[in-house]
């Protein structure tokens, strides 16, 4: 399932990068009048200021290996917290990582990079809402139309959304047996892109920008203590053997 990038007014995890070339990622913003938080991944005009300086980025390598998340700032989740988007989802991310065996800074990452935790959000391509989920995806992994919803609609609501969102995110650690960029590819380009690249994240531009985002977001986020000792992104009891099979419980 490949997107468009979201729109610059959406939450953006870190700043673009060339082909190898290091770069900085950076979150601009400013509140407005109603106390609402706007967030891009550059300067939009005179109204934004520098948000957040991340860390170095680096590449993504052919094997897949993580972005160095030495010297990343602290304190990155606590800024985030001035976002009334985000404290108004945030039992709700809170409540998918735990049902689903995901670590809470991880959905968050992937929540901020993909909707800016705009729950209202629809991509030209028709992914709706926090986790960006096309309607085909989110009724393999258990959402159902029901008789006054449609499937679209009853992706809007957040609860809804997230816990599809946080089951598809879950299935992929698992089937692609914990290694977190290949999910977070998957995530973005789907499986079976995936597959296709010989397990290794695609050569899409845009999914190679989307992994390096989310996975230093997701650093960054993690306390320092974390960090050192390599957490894992998914719960051993929810780590299982690789299976072909999808969820059939519905939402």
């Amino acid at each position: 399932m490949r997107r468009a990038l979201r729109l610059l007014t959406a939450w953006v995890a870190a700043g673009l990068l060339l082909a190898a070339a290091p770069a900085r990622a950076e979150i601009w913003g400013y509140v407005d009048r109603k106390g609402v938080t706007h967030f891009a991944d550059h300067q939009v005009d005179r109204r934004y200021e520098l948000f957040y300086r991340g860390a170095k980025a680096q590449a993504v390598s052919p094997t897949g290996q993580a972005p160095s998340a030495v010297n990343a700032p602290p304190g990155v989740g606590a800024r985030f917290d001035v976002s009334t988007d985000f404290k108004a989802v945030r039992h709700l991310i809170r409540e998918a990582a735990n049902a689903h065996g995901l670590e809470f800074e991880l959905l968050q990452a992937v929540i901020a990079t993909e909707s800016g935790f705009n729950t209202r959000a629809v991509s030209p391509k028709g992914a709706i809402g926090l986790m960006q989920l096309m309607p085909d995806t989110a009724q393999r992994f258990g959402v159902r139309s029901k008789a006054n919803q449609t499937l679209e609609e009853r992706l809007t609501d957040p609860r809804t959304n997230v816990q599809a969102g946080a089951r598809y995110l879950a299935w992929l650690l698992k089937y692609f047996n914990g290694e977190l960029e290949l999910a977070i590819a998957a995530y973005n380009a789907g499986e079976g892109a995936v597959l296709r690249a010989g397990r290794k994240v695609p050569n899409y531009p845009e999914t190679r920008d989307y992994v390096r985002k989310v996975t230093q977001l997701h650093q960054n986020l993690l306390p320092p203590r974390a960090v050192s000792e390599g957490r894992t992104t998914v719960s051993p009891a929810a780590m299982q053997p690789r299976r072909g099979s999808l969820p059939v419980a519905s939402l």
